[in-house]
């Protein structure tokens, strides 16, 4: 039933062309995209991650070279990879650990010819060391992982951010979505439930030497109230209290998250 359920979700998604819902998108992002490469899964989350918005409003092109820190599954290297591979690089970046590095060989191993010339890099978050070439990248983009670097200790986020402000040529742009936690809430809440303050984020990022460009409500979701008993992972897609509530859960869909644009100056 679940299987049919989200076949015929992801046919009614496909049903209206994407060109259609991205007027004005880099055609090259559309295409991508919609590439029917992409998993059906991953797909099926685009209402609620955005990818052609995310993406354009952050300034990705074709050419550029992009580096990603901590792809996890690779949602969004099913899109990055080829849409980069022609005349740009993609490069997955995550910790140093063997086990990291690992994981990063697995998620680009199966991409074949369409992954053609991205790489994987590394990242000490203790040191904040990386092989990834000083100003080298174009854009710097992650996805949900801040929340992640504030978890791991007081100075792990302000490392990494100093290290991505150095990966990027003076110009560049650093992206970052994650869950938004209330300015009104307790702060203590950034380090159990995986939602961050804006101004955590801003604070991070202006503290390395970058610039708030812009910031866009295109991930925004303002059914979420954030509040939950198991933190953002109550949410889709991980529904981390099982069938209790799961049905309120998917109604509110996934998370209410940031898009900031940060430049590192010229």
């Amino acid at each position: 039933m679940r299987l049919t359920l989200a076949a015929f979700a992801l046919s009614l998604l496909c049903a209206t062309p994407l060109a259609a819902r991205t007027t004005g998108a880099d055609p090259a992002i559309v295409a991508a995209v919609a590439d029917t490469h992409r998993t059906a899964a991953n797909r099926l989350r685009d209402k609620y991650r955005h990818p052609v918005e995310t993406l354009s409003f952050f300034g990705v092109k074709p050419g550029q070279t992009v580096v990603e820190y901590s792809p996890g599954g690779g949602w969004y290297t099913e899109i990055l990879a080829p849409l980069l591979h022609h005349k740009g690089r993609y490069v997955a970046l995550a910790g140093a650990t063997p086990k990291a590095q690992a994981g990063l060989t697995k998620l680009l191993a199966p991409g074949g010819t369409r992954y053609a010339g991205a790489t994987a890099a590394s990242i000490d978050t203790a040191t904040g060391k990386s092989n990834v070439a000083p100003g080298s990248a174009d854009v710097v983009l992650t996805f949900r992982n801040v929340h992640n670097l504030v978890f791991d200790g007081p100075d792990t986020a302000p490392r990494v951010f100093v290290a991505f402000f150095k990966m990027l040529k003076p110009g560049g742009t650093l992206g970052v979505v994650d869950h938004r936690l209330p300015e009104r809430r307790d702060s203590k809440l950034e380090k159990s439930s995986g939602y961050l303050k804006r101004s955590t984020v801003v604070k991070l990022a202006t503290a390395a030497g970058f610039r708030l460009a812009a910031e866009s409500q295109v991930n925004a979701n303002p059914k979420d109230r954030a509040d939950y008993p198991n933190g953002v992972w109550t949410l889709p897609p991980t529904l981390e209290g099982g069938d209790k509530d799961r049905a309120r859960y998917l109604a509110i869909g996934e998370s209410d998250r940031m898009t900031l644009k940060f430049v590192k100056p010229r």
